[in-house]
This record gives C-alpha cells, structure tokens and sequence, in this order.
C-alpha cells in the first residue's frame, strides 16, 4: 500500500475510489423537541491508542492474566467488545472508529512476529493485522513504534490491514512526497435521500523517529512538524469537501519533547488545536495519559476543538459524540463531547481471540522456555537507587560484548564501560529456573547495543545529567525509597554505569550532584582527557532523552538486539551467578554519608 518513496499515483487513485465507493454508515436523525428547531444528527468517534501488541488481557512475562494496582484490564480483545457493544447500541446510525498509533511494538507477542519469525520472512499476518481487522477500523495512524522495526515490516503490516494507515509528515527524503496516505475522507451517510457527510480524518506521526529510528529511517523518511503539516493539509481537505475534519495524532498535548530543539515538538496537539483552523477533534496518543475531554480555543476562529487521549495498551476506549445540522447546504456541529471507558467492565471479544489463539499459544511456549538457573533470587525492585546485581548483568554482558568486538582494534586499549536503565520496578529471576520472559521482563524494549567514545569530562557530564533523577534532599531529611525520584523524569530516562566508581549527593543542586568518580576499584580520579568505550543501546546512543555527549559516530554498532544478548549469554553460561558480575559501583549518598 505505501513505500517509502510515496504512494503511486495508481495508489492514490485507488485509495480515492475506495473512499468514494466506501460502504455508506447510516445515521438516524435524532428526534426533534419541536417543528422550530431544525433537524438534527449525530455522529460518534471511537478511538484507541497506544495498544503495544496487546491483544489478550495477558502478562507475557508473568504468565499470568494481566493485572494492575487499579485492577486495569488490557488488549484489542477487550477494546473489541466495547466497539462492537457501542455499534449494536447505535445500529443505524454513524459510528467512526480510528487509532492513533503504537500498535505493532510493545509485547512478546509483537516482538515475536517482528524477530523470531519476522513476518516478512513468513509471510504470515502478523497479530496486529487479524486483531484490528477483526474490528474493523476505519483508520490507523502510524506511531513512532511502529518504525522499530524497519520499513520493510512496516510496510507489509500496512498492507495486511484492512484499512487505510496515515502518516502525513512522514516525507520521502528524496522526493518530498507523502511516503503514506496523508488523510482519508470517508463518506457517512445520515439516512435515505439525506445529504452525505463527508469526514475527513488526518494523521500524523511523531517526529521522534527521526531520532528514536534514526538507523530505520535516515536517508530515506523525513518527518515534518506536525504543526506545520496539519496548516497544510486541513485546508487540502476542506477544499476537497471534507465537511468535517478529525486528526488522529502520535503525539501528546503537553507542548513539550523529551529530546532537544533540533527536531519539531513530540508532544503539540494542544498547539495544533490552538493554531491550525478547521480542525473539529484530535484523537491522540503517545504519552500514555488519560485525557478524557478537553478543550482547546483556536486562536483565529474562537472555535473549541476537542481533545481526547484513551491511556495504553488497550485499558481506555474514547468516546466523541458530535451533534450536526445542516443549513443552507452546509453543516455545522451544535455540539460535542468526550467520555472514556474502561476495558475492565467487559469481556473479551471471541472474535478477536481466536484470530490471534495460534499466534497467541506459540508466543507463551517461546517464552516459557528455561535458559539458565540463578543461584539466587535476583529482583530489580530497588534498581533505581540501589546497585544491584540484575542491573549490572545487563551492564556486564554489554561489556562483554563490545570489549569482545573491539578486540585487535584502534579501541582495544581504551576501559569499556557501559550504561543501562531500570527499565522495569517488578523484574525478577527467580532462584532457579529462569526463563525468557523474565530476562524479556528485565529488558522490554527492543534496543540494540551501540558504543561511542566520550571522555571522561563527558562522562561526568553524563551522569550529571542522569542524576537530575532523584528529589533534592537535605541531610538529616527523611528518605522514602518511594518518593526518592523526580515524578518528571520517566525510571527508562535514568542511567547507571558501570567500569567507574562514583557517589550521587542528592543534598546537592542538580548539576553538582556527582563528588566522586574515580578509576573502578581505585582512588584515582577519572581525568577530563580520559578516553573511555561506552556501550549503550541505539536509544539513548541517537538522542533518546536528550543525554549529554553521546550523540557521536558509533566505533560499535552489529545491530544485536541487547535483550537477545541477554538470553544468548544465559543459555551459554546456563548459569546466573551474580559472584560473575556483581560489582558494587555508585551509590547515593548526603554530604559523603550513604543514604542506604
């Protein structure tokens, strides 16, 4: 369907004459109070975001029904059977349902069919595909996950879908075209003999991937302000009879990136409302929030565009309930508004289920098998401010690797450190058995290992930055493990290293916070001309975070997936002993006194 040299003209012209020839969705009039009012209809919005290759209400790496502190349910499945409860409810009348992205990225079940039995290699439809085709939607933005990857994936995914996919910022790099579907304009029909409403549905895509993918994409994919790309095409679909125009966006409202000024903003759905005109409802997603209804005033019309954010992973369904009329042959919306429901209240749609079962049942055996045995419990629950053993296995087998690599080098003489994130509160291995969803648990992104060379005054800098972590707090002051974090800074944006030794002051103002680092198991203090390897994942290695110093040409970079490398270190050793990597390293402390 799509390519990333842009749609053909064939293709344009076959996604123009499905829109027109599409099935007409009809919409009872809604009953009038009395003969001077005018005739009334009404159009409801369904919306999802954010579903992460969640279809069963499932915890692949507890294997175990999915649950939650606020008993939150996940998947499609469940999304399922609200939607089609919601249809039954308006049968005869005109429901839209999109998403607004992340969808093929996130779970076992996604990484399964993306690694260890790509779909395009297979051929097989990959889980995603049979969950969303099984509800039928009416459109799917493309979220920055969904460049994880590759486009060759992408774009077979995109073409096992039933449905259109959007992305209107994503650019050809070479010929500045679409390298998607920008919109769709669905033609929804409000009953016998009654005038047609034409919908137009923008997406757009988040910009991050130029960062976050930067591998996947660079060279061949631009991303665009979003801002900018909906003041160019909201007037496109006007002119082209769009009666109303709905976005459905990858990113979220709070104005704000987690990466520098050097791309467009990750996060400006309020802005778009705010500055674009004609635009009716955002649909969006990215941040994981719930934003049930919110308003925001365009600054040249004083019209209300309406916002609406469903949370993650499938727990919310976003509700929009439009009122129209129409006068003097065009219509106009008297009313609208936005509720959230929640995936607890319901079953799982048997639909959906036996569409993915198979896939579903191979992923659970997958990851079930037993790699290796601990000799003790390892647990990530105090990672984030405590050294613990189940964070430096990750930093070990990183070492390991890249050392090993850089071996007869120009590099091979230079201490390899290494970095990695408490991705994870409730990560486990347990004695004995360990299993591959628990090192999936400990490592639930799909990073691959990179290395660069910073020196040790950008190593400083580093940690710096890394340290801006935890809550300032005075000596003597009370310490709850609990609350010891910045709630602005996300665990995945907090690193530690490993091959120095170094003590964290939180009685100190962010910036100075870093009083000893010295040469691992030495005094001697790491000089600012020092040169060090450090091994760190694509993420952080193309920007993720907006760390200091790291975005540099890699002297490392085989594109092995970092949590593979985990599990292949496992089965080789076939033991997890943390007498093998366990070294004690950083640690907090309040004027030199150790806060644990």
């Amino acid at each position: 369907m799509t390519s990333p040299s842009g749609p053909s003209r064939r293709q344009v012209l076959v996604a123009a004459a499905a829109a027109a020839s599409a099935p007409l969705i009809a919409a009872a009039p809604a009953q009038a109070a009395g003969p001077a009012r005018p005739r009334t209809w009404d159009l409801t919005l369904l919306g999802t975001s954010d579903t992460h290759g969640n279809v069963y209400n499932w915890d692949y790496y507890r294997d175990a029904e999915y649950d939650d502190s606020k008993q939150n349910d996940i998947g499609v499945a469940k999304l399922a059977t609200l939607i089609n409860q919601i249809r039954r409810e308006r049968r005869g009348k005109a429901t839209l349902v999109l998403d607004a992205g992340d969808t093929i990225q996130g779970t076992p079940l996604a990484t399964y069919y993306a690694k260890q039995e790509p779909i395009t290699a297979t051929g097989e439809k990959h889980p995603m595909a049979r969950a969303m085709n099984v509800i039928d939607y009416d459109a799917v933005t493309l979220g920055n996950h969904e460049f994880n990857y590759g486009l060759p994936l992408l774009d077979l995914w995109i073409r096992q879908l039933g449905f259109p996919a959007l992305a209107a910022n994503a650019v050809n790099a070479k010929t500045g075209k679409p390298a998607f579907l920008p919109y769709v304009i669905k033609k929804v029909s409000l009953g016998f003999a009654a005038p047609t409403l034409r919908v137009g549905i923008l997406g757009l895509t988040n910009p991050g991937v130029a960062i976050w993918d930067k591998g996947n994409v660079e060279g061949k994919l631009r991303f665009d302000d979003m801002v900018a790309t909906a003041a160019k095409w909201v007037p496109i679909m006007r002119a082209r009879g769009a009666d109303l125009v709905l976005i459905s966006a990858h990113g979220g409202d709070s104005g704000t990136s987690s990466y520098g000024p050097e791309l467009p903003n990750e996060n400006p759905v309020a802005l778009i409302a705010q500055q674009v005109p004609g635009i009716d409802a955002i649909l969006f997603g990215h941040a994981h929030n719930e934003v049930v209804e919110r308003f925001v005033t365009n600054e040249r019309t004083g019209a209300q565009v309406l916002l609406s954010e469903p949370s993650k992973w499938g727990q919310r369904l976003t509700r929009m309930d439009f009122t129209l009329t129409r006068e003097r042959g065009r219509w106009t919306i008297t009313k609208k508004a936005a509720t959230m429901l929640n995936t607890n209240t319901v079953a799982e749609d048997p639909k959906v289920l036996a569409a993915v079962r198979a896939q579903h049942k191979k992923t659970v055996a997958y990851v079930n098998q037993v790699v290796a045995q601990s000799t003790v419990e390892l647990s990530a629950a105090e990672s984030r401010y405590r050294d613990t053993p189940i964070l430096d296995f990750i930093n070990h087998v990183q070492t390991e690797v890249v050392g090993a690599a850089l071996a007869g080098t120009a590099y091979a003489d230079l201490p390899v450190l290494s970095i990695a994130a408490p991705f994870s509160r409730t990560a486990v291995f347990p004695a004995g058995d360990v299993k591959i969803r628990d090192v999936a648990g400990l490592y639930v992104y799909d990073n691959t290992l990179e290395a660069v060379v910073l020196s040790g005054a950008e190593v400083r800098a580093y940690l710096e930055y890394s340290a801006k972590f935890f809550r300032t707090l005075a000596p003597g002051a009370t310490v709850d493990p609990e609350q010891i974090s910045d709630p602005a800074v996300p665990d995945y944006n907090y690193d530690v290293f490993s091959g120095v030794d170094y003590d964290i002051d939180i009685s100190k103002p962010v910036g100075q916070r870093i009083t000893r680092l010295v040469l691992a198991g030495t005094d001697t203090p790491v000089a600012d001309n020092a040169q060090f390897v450090v091994a760190v994942n694509n993420y952080r290695r193309s920007g993720g975070g907006n760390f200091p110093g790291i975005v540099k040409t890699q002297v490392y970079n085989a594109q092995q997936e970092i949590r593979q490398l985990l599990i292949d270190w496992a089965q080789a050793k076939g033991t997890i002993n943390p007498d093998d990597f366990f070294q004690p390293n950083w640690r907090l402390v309040r004027e030199g006194v150790p806060v644990f």
